[in-house]
């Protein structure tokens, strides 16, 4: 009888084990299994920390906030977190919400917010107030970006000197051969508002604003000695490109970990394709529900 209640518990656990559905599963860069705690370990050894996620992913924004507990329980004051979620002409704003001047409400009203702000990226704005972390609004004005796309990047020459505190120091420069700008270019140009034509070329071009801006702020905010978190779509710093290729000109002695968000019909296969596109590789359900 024993036995049978013991065989009987086995085929339990086991049954129990084959029908676990995991949320997530992370992997290394060559998409070998790994586990948050690797991630994390990882993560608490760099100058600089990129979160790229998938915007409308809700387990994403859950292991944002989780990374950013833990971060802060090791590092303290010697954390900043950063998002491209965030304009960087709304810095103003944002201190004020963070040092407790103006209400949650008045900041949400004052700010140039992501329809998903309130579920996605709150929680960690409001850790960051709780427990005085810096929080930098590190993207070019949507309206430069716009410019950019529509008249190259020589269109932000026209801007008055308190406008260009907003951008990444003029000129910019862009190599368009990397992947990331060469693929959208692939894609072609559009048409924009008013039957305006954008080129495929000044899309990139409108792409890599936001890179070197985003660059520009994180490097201008990170000093040796701190660790600075940063959460972006994963385009902006997938291949160690984007973002990371700007600062790496500025600085090329940063340590910098990268984490790239997928989605996959089945998450124990990843796609070969996403192998060296970051330091870790996230992959997500892809039927996981959405935040908007």
């Amino acid at each position: 009888m024993r036995k049978l209640i013991l065989i009987l518990l086995l085929a339990s656990f086991a049954w129990g084990f084959v029908a676990d559905k995991p949320a997530y599963l992370i992997y290394t860069s060559q998409l070998k299994p790994s586990s948050y705690e690797k991630m994390l370990s990882e993560a608490k050894e760099a100058d600089i920390l990129f979160f790229g996620e998938l915007h409308d992913n809700p387990i994403a924004h859950w292991l944002e906030l989780q990374v950013t507990k833990d971060l802060y329980t090791d590092k303290k004051g010697n954390l900043v977190l950063g998002a491209e979620m965030f304009e960087a002409d709304n810095q103003v704003v944002l201190d004020e919400y963070l040092k407790g001047i103006i209400t949650g409400k008045q900041f949400e009203t004052e700010a140039k917010m992501w329809q998903n702000y309130a579920t996605d990226y709150k929680p960690m704005v409001d850790f960051a107030q709780k427990n005085k972390i810096n929080f930098i609004a590190t993207n070019i004005p949507r309206r430069y970006a716009s410019l950019v796309s529509k008249g190259g990047l020589d269109a932000l020459n026209q801007l008055s000197e308190e406008g260009k505190k907003s951008v990444a120091p003029l000129p910019i420069n862009v190599d368009l051969t990397l992947s990331g700008y060469a693929e959208m270019m692939k894609m072609g140009g559009m048409h924009g508002m008013g039957g305006s034509t954008m080129s495929a070329e000044n899309i990139a071009k409108a792409q890599a604003s936001k890179d070197a801006t985003m660059a520009h702020f994180i490097l201008k905010n990170w000093s040796e000695g701190k660790a600075f978190l940063h959460f972006n779509g994963s385009y902006h710093s997938n291949n160690f490109e984007g973002i990371i290729w700007y600062l790496k000109k500025a600085n090329p002695s940063l340590k910098i970990v990268t984490i790239n968000t997928i989605e996959e019909a089945d998450i124990k296969e990843p796609n070969t394709k996403h192998k060296g596109s970051a330091s870790f590789v996230v992959a997500i359900p892809s039927d996981m529900i959405k935040s908007y």
